[in-house]
């Protein structure tokens, strides 16, 4: 019997995992099928249209030969020229420099989607066509909630680490403080008294009821109906006494349909305490400046290695536009393929400025409420007592 029972433990210790685990897991594998289903879609529409030469191609191209017969050797001409330039430049469409097939491979589409669903947008990459328009608002519109659920079930992970870490240092920061004020002889008075009050302490546990019923034997009989209600009592409690069997893993294995129902029960409760924990964290806005400090750092010692135009406060600045979702676009990547190993690091940083932020939301709350009950103070008027 003992060897039957260790399977189904660990079966069902297994599967306890697997359906804990599930909804995480289902969330990013959905974002990571979603995002490649969208890179093989833009890059399939945007990659292979035709590069038609439009009438504002050809006037720019008419100008800048025009102003190119009137440069001179004098200089202050050659200034105006430079100020024309630059104006005529500042008209041009960047799309008429691109190959669409260089700029919209899988992986310049597979990055342009993670900077859609992640509402970054730089703008250094958008689709041309009108097809590809409409299938960028209709990828956004559900890409951005599937990166929010994401955000926030990973945050709950995140917050439960964070809570937990943190909770850990207070306790060890206690100990360390409480052992630093105890000096030696208080210490030792201290444990005397503890050591002594506990030696006069005597447990004693509770009696059965055939003990009871044993040390009750002078007194008179009670009626048959109390007997008999004793007797159910320690059948009870013999019954108890037994190892308990898993009497719901023998009603499973013999009914596969309530496992299974058992089993979804667990998978929905899971999906419903997607965000609890997130909002049950409290700890220092402070360390979460920190940790997102920390952690942007990382990436700009990072980066600089193969985006060798970035120094690291560049890479830091670029980062922080990133995470925050910004994304003025100033800063442009030019090896954008490295950066989709970046990804991962994109959708963590995120969560964490969304706790930060989070964090900050609930301060900025309890402050409104204290500004708010303290001008309400101010502003009641006293209440006189007057003579009777």
């Amino acid at each position: 019997m003992a060897t039957r029972s260790q399977p189904l433990r660990g079966k069902t210790t297994c599967e306890k995992i697997f359906w804990a685990v599930f909804p995480h897991a289902c969330f990013i594998l959905s974002l990571v099928i979603y995002a490649f289903l969208g890179a093989l879609l833009f890059s399939l529409m945007e990659g292979t249209r035709e590069v038609t030469v439009s009438e504002e191609y050809r006037t720019f191209l008419q100008n800048l030969m025009n102003l190119t017969r009137e440069l001179s050797d004098n200089v202050t001409e050659n200034e105006k020229f430079n100020a024309e330039i630059r104006e005529l430049f500042s008209t041009a469409d960047p799309v008429w420099f691109i190959n669409p097939e260089e700029r919209w491979n899988f992986f310049g589409s597979l990055f342009f989607c993670c900077t859609v669903f992640t509402t970054v947008g730089y703008g250094n990459t958008y689709p041309v066509t009108r097809s590809g328009k409409y299938l960028c608002m209709l990828y956004a519109l559900f890409g951005i909630p599937l990166m929010f659920l994401v955000l926030t079930d990973m945050g709950d992970i995140l917050a439960t680490v964070l809570s937990k870490s943190y909770n850990k240092f207070r306790k060890l920061q206690s100990k360390i403080f409480a052992s630093k004020l105890c000096s030696g002889s208080t210490c030792s008075k201290r444990n005397e008294l503890k050591s002594r009050s506990q030696s006069q302490i005597v447990i004693n546990e509770p009696l059965t009821i055939m003990e009871l019923l044993r040390s009750q034997s002078g007194m008179k009989a009670v009626k048959y109906r109390n007997v008999e209600l004793f007797e159910i009592l320690i059948a009870r409690e013999n019954e108890n006494a037994q190892p308990a069997r898993n009497k719901s893993i023998e009603r499973w294995s013999s009914c596969p349909e309530l496992a299974r129902e058992k089993t979804v029960s667990r998978v929905i409760k899971n999906f419903d305490k997607i965000g609890k924990e997130l909002e049950k964290l409290d700890v220092p806005i402070v360390l979460m400046v920190f940790v997102i400090f920390v952690y942007i750092s990382c990436a700009a010692a990072i980066l600089p290695n193969w985006e060798k135009s970035m120094d690291f406060q560049e890479a830091f600045y670029f980062c922080f536009i990133t995470l925050t979702t910004i994304g003025f676009g100033d800063t442009k990547l030019e090896h954008p393929k490295f950066f989709l190993f970046f990804s991962l690091y994109i959708i963590i940083g995120m969560e964490i400025v969304f706790i930060a932020f989070k964090l900050g939301q609930d301060r900025l709350i309890v402050l409104y409420k204290k500004v708010i009950s303290f001008c309400a103070e101010k502003n009641m008027p006293s209440k006189k007592i007057y003579p009777k």
